[in-house]
């Protein structure tokens, strides 16, 4: 079984994706690619199609409910980072929920995680 985020996408074509600046920022470290994001507010960025009243990231290459990627997976915003999938870790993610339920997807159990190695899930930022 795959992970169940590469057939779902609903979170990255429902939430407001800002972060601070320096996150696309080369210069301070930043990994976030500049040309996907605009200006937010005077400390915050947002990646572009995130913003509106029917989001969605210009990263995401997706039909939501039946395959998705990030193509930034790796430079993806923090904010991104910190959404885990539900049950990915043993609870819900009312994010996770909220998003699927909006596009029409039911909530992923626990049952949905079975045979998805360790290796295969998002790591969690560390704090």
């Amino acid at each position: 079984m795959q992970h169940p985020c590469l057939t779902c996408g609903a979170c990255c074509a429902f939430f407001r994706v800002s972060f601070h600046w320096s996150e696309a920022d080369p210069a301070m470290g930043g990994q976030v690619p500049p040309e996907l994001t605009e200006t937010l507010r005077t400390h915050e960025r947002v990646m572009r199609g995130t913003s509106q009243s029917n989001p969605r990231c210009i990263a995401l290459d997706a039909d939501i409910g039946r395959y998705s990627r990030c193509t930034i997976h790796d430079r993806r915003p923090s904010v991104c980072a910190l959404v885990p999938a539900s049950w990915e870790f043993g609870e819900a993610s009312p994010q996770c929920d909220k998003a699927r339920l909006a596009h029409g997807l039911p909530v992923l159990t626990p049952d949905d995680w079975s045979g998805v190695s360790e290796d295969e899930k998002n790591p969690l930022p560390e704090a």
